[in-house]
């Protein structure tokens, strides 16, 4: 089976850095690897793609040479399946505040004895002969850190065998703790239970990711984050047109 690379290397303590593709194209996945990203997660929780969109996109970025990875929609047995099977090598499931639901997530990532996925991939031919054997060691699985309670748990969280890592969610964060993050105060709370979330992940030998902007990414990866998105496709090109107009203009 190709070996998961990207994985590999954040167990390892390397960085690596990825985009979230949004708009439901799949070749907006093959040229994000192509210009040399580690990852490109295609976002089913707030993008516009389909199952059949889904696999394309997979294929596209795995040719491009870079993980695919997906986050799916909600933390739900069957969904993360269809994922898996169509060819996701990263799964990231959103919301997850407890180690029972930690464990939900790896009863569907893995196949007995450690998970109970049912078997009847049928989009992974180009991974290899020996997929159904090696998946359980390629698939990098990842909760999110997005809420207050997360964070409080996040060490029973992250316990859980079979969880590599974490992405926290910095908005759905700061919505739920209710600061200000305009203040001092509240961006000071905001960065501590941040901080808290990274400390679990490296005392755990957990992978710490968190969503980033292409202008606060490189804070984030001194800091030690190490699964990190730097923005989505349609962020990063809505800005890039407005840049080229801007000076077009100016």
């Amino acid at each position: 089976m190709l070996t998961n690379d990207c994985k590999h290397r954040m167990l390892e303590g390397h960085a690596a850095l990825g985009l979230t593709i949004t708009m439901g194209a799949p070749l907006a996945g093959k040229a994000s690897a192509l210009a040399g990203f580690d990852f490109v997660m295609v976002d089913n929780q707030h993008g516009n793609f389909s199952d059949a969109a889904n696999q394309a996109a997979f294929d596209a970025i795995a040719l491009g040479g870079a993980m695919p990875a997906i986050r799916v929609q909600q933390n739900d047995y069957y969904t993360i399946g269809r994922a898996l099977d169509r060819g996701a090598l990263g799964i990231v499931v959103p919301m997850v505040n407890s180690p029972e639901e930690a464990r939900e997530v790896v009863r569907a990532c893995k196949y007995p004895p450690l998970g109970g996925r049912s078997f009847g991939p049928f989009g992974t031919e180009h991974l290899g002969k020996d997929y159904a054997a090696r998946i359980n060691d390629e698939v990098y699985v990842a909760v999110q850190i997005e809420t207050i309670t997360a964070v409080e748990r996040v060490e029973e969280i992250l316990s859980v065998e079979g969880i590599d890592g974490c992405w926290v969610g910095p908005a759905d964060l700061g919505l739920s703790m209710g600061v200000d993050l305009n203040t001092p105060e509240g961006k000071k709370a905001h960065t501590d239970a941040i901080r808290r979330v990274l400390a679990v992940c490296q005392r755990l030998g957990k992978v710490p990711g968190i969503a980033c902007r292409s202008w606060n990414a490189k804070e984030f990866v001194d800091m030690g984050f190490r699964y990190v998105t730097v923005g989505s496709d349609l962020i990063l090109m809505t800005t890039m047109f407005q840049q080229v107009l801007e000076s077009l203009r100016a």
